[in-house]
């Protein structure tokens, strides 16, 4: 009996995957989080003493790390327990409360009829692939080897040629006994009442298969190799197999490196996630360059059916664009389409390629790393809608102003989740209020790390505490700067920006470190992603007279001049633009060691609360005291690095080499 999708999916996000396989196998109670749906078994596929099966609700998947078994609540069902697949459905249907459909005699006709299509495009691939290879494929081949595909890749993706021939293709399957009126409904001739003989539609074409989740092909898409032709890209027309809207080019390869990718990270890392492009050529261009969770839509915007597919791999794709006009507009039509889907914990990310680069061009001769580096940039849907509707027009008069907010109010409103569509509303309303009115208010200073003060007072040490600023030192805290502080950054913090602001040149040497900062103030991460975008459109040709230029023009002035005045009130020299190179940048990579230790104990921390409420949910009394030690043994490293210096001494105005205020 065939079942629809619809309903497979129905009663697989019915019934979580451990209710099914928790019959079989007993938990590992150590390695096992129930709250966030993670278990971890001995594999009952293979004997093992050391669990290494794993299963995950919010996947509906499960894989072995021993054994290399993987698959769904079916395919638990067939391979432990033999049961036919019907079998498997209905017993996963009786699990859930559904009802199972009653036989469809037309359906299954269908399928049948389907299968047979699938043998007609097989049997079309093969014939593609042969003449590629033949005499007549010479010039498509030198055109895959001059945009730098190997062999293997050539064979990985089944590319062909379709021969510059009006009957060549249909002449081949007819002559294997394919009737007629399957090469009509495999949409590989151009037929209809107005046409006398049918003729194929691919010629003179590199093809590109294109395949189903299950891995079938079901299309292609052809590329023209004469500058004459009317369409330099053709796909396949609407078939019985192909649905353009709803297919995703490199869909099923991708979603399994994806899922590979967050095995092996742990997480929804860069290697974890989905990334979008535009082209056949270029997820085919990144796969070689090592980038194999890479898809494209087929020629056309993406559609919500495709986004969903998107979503169904990731619960946050990136979508990848060029860097020119044509590439904006894509991107801000794509923000549009997914704002009104998106729901806490699914999202899009924005990546722009530079201005007339395609993904293709950025590897084929750098490798992956200059892709890596837009990866890096990717920027969030909230701050891509901010984008395009503040750099829209000016905003020199109240009207204007009262326009932008309201379009913004309307933008947002289509987000149907609710907590979502408050976030928004409270984002844009910040960024809003930084726009137009900056606060006059100056960065406080939490006493995360201090130099030696004139005070007298051993290093680390806090000063006096003044009300509603946090540790400050004498002098800051007399200060009218402090006056009506609100919470701001970490001394830290505002060192890490702050440096690279003033020596952007360590951007570079450093900037795999230092692009993955992450900041906990919101008005640094602002701050930051603008930089960012700078560094990432003129490059290594960025000095700090244009940084500065760019930051104070899209509104960054006073938060600069905060930073400024924070770091020369606590003394630290080495992030000024005084500073002598080699002093910025020993004193940056302190300050950046520390913030990094700091950010994995909170890491370790909520872990291990998190670990603590669920044994203590489960009166496992022997898991309770250790995760306890080991959670104060955290809290005690935070503590002590908490009061450490992040600047070496020796360094700065200590050493002679910067020129500053005397010694209070």
């Amino acid at each position: 009996m065939r079942f629809s999708t619809s309903f497979l999916d129905e009663i697989r996000d019915r019934v979580p995957i451990s209710n099914v396989i928790g019959r079989r196998v007993t938990w590992d109670r150590k390695k096992t989080n129930v709250s966030r749906g993670d278990y971890w078994a001995c594999c009952p596929f293979h004997g093992e003493k050391s669990p290494s099966f794993h299963c995950e609700d919010r996947k509906g998947r499960y894989h072995c790390f021993g054994c290399g078994v993987t698959g769904d609540h079916f395919r638990f069902l067939t391979d432990l327990d033999g049961l036919s697949f019907p079998e498997a459905v209905q017993q996963i249907a009786d699990m859930a409360g559904v009802p199972m459909p009653a036989p469809d005699v037309q359906a299954e006709k269908r399928e049948k009829e389907r299968m047979g299509l699938i043998e007609v495009m097989e049997m079309a691939t093969a014939f593609f692939e042969q003449q590629l290879q033949s005499a007549a494929g010479a010039r498509a081949r030198a055109y895959l080897r001059d945009r730098g595909l190997t062999g293997r890749t050539i064979e990985t993706f089944r590319l062909g040629y379709a021969p510059e021939s009006r009957n060549a293709l249909k002449e081949h399957l007819a002559g294997k006994g394919v009737p007629k009126e399957a090469i009509e409904a495999c949409g590989l001739v151009v037929h209809g009442p107005d046409i006398p003989v049918s003729y194929d539609r691919f010629r003179d074409r590199i093809m590109f298969p294109i395949l189903s989740s299950r891995e079938k092909v079901i299309a292609f898409g052809g590329r023209a190799m004469s500058p004459d032709a009317p369409a330099k890209y053709l796909n396949s027309n609407e078939t019985e197999l192909f649905h353009k809207g709803s297919v995703l080019y490199n869909f099923a390869r991708a979603r399994r490196a994806a899922q590979g990718g967050q095995r092996e990270a742990g997480g929804e890392g860069a290697a974890g996630t989905i990334i979008a492009v535009e082209g056949y050529m270029d997820v085919i261009a990144l796969y070689q360059a090592g980038i194999q969770n890479a898809v494209a839509p087929l020629g056309t915007a993406l559609t919500e059916s495709q986004l969903d597919l998107l979503w169904k791999m990731t619960p946050q794709p990136v979508l990848c664009f060029d860097g020119d006009g044509a590439g904006l507009r894509a991107a801000n039509r794509a923000a549009d389409l997914a704002l009104p889907h998106i729901k806490p914990g699914r999202t899009v990310r924005f990546a722009l390629l530079p201005d007339g680069k395609d993904p293709d061009d950025l590897v084929r001769h750098d490798g992956r790393a200059p892709f890596d580096q837009v990866l890096a940039h990717a920027r969030p849907l909230a701050e891509m809608i901010w984008m395009r509707e503040s750099g829209s027009g000016s905003f020199e008069t109240p009207e204007s102003r009262a326009e932008l907010e309201a379009r913004l109010r309307q933008i947002v409103s289509v987000i149907a989740d609710e907590d979502v569509r408050r976030h928004y509303q409270q984002d844009m309303r910040e960024r809003l209020n930084t726009f137009f009115r900056p606060p006059q208010r100056q960065f406080g200073e939490r006493g995360t790390f201090q130099r030696r003060s004139g005070g007298g007072k051993d290093r680390g040490q806090q000063g006096p505490r003044a009300a509603g600023t946090g540790a400050v030192s004498d002098r800051l805290a007399r200060s009218a700067l402090v006056r009506g502080a609100q919470e701001l950054p970490a001394l830290r913090e505002s060192v890490l920006a702050l440096t690279i602001v003033n020596h952007p040149g360590l951007l570079f040497e450093e900037y795999d470190d230092i692009a993955a900062i992450e900041y906990e103030n919101r008005d640094l991460q602002r701050l930051w992603s603008a930089m960012l975008g700078i560094a990432g459109a003129v490059g290594a040709r960025l000095d700090r007279q244009r940084l500065v230029e760019e930051l104070e023009a899209t509104g960054f002035s006073t938060i600069l001049e905060a930073l400024g005045q924070q770091m020369r009130y606590s003394r630290l020299w080495t992030a000024t633009a005084e500073a002598a190179p080699e002093d910025a940048r020993e004193g940056y990579l302190q300050a950046l060691a520390l913030h990094k230790r700091t950010r994995a104990l909170l890491w370790q921390r909520r872990e291990l609360e998190r670990d603590l409420a669920v044994a203590t949910e489960e009166g496992d009394d022997e898991r309770v005291p250790q995760i306890l030690r080991a959670l104060n043994e955290v809290q005690q490293e935070a503590a002590r690095l908490e009061n450490q210096e992040a600047i070496i001494d020796g360094f700065g105005v200590l050493s002679g080499r910067v020129k500053g205020p005397a010694k209070a």
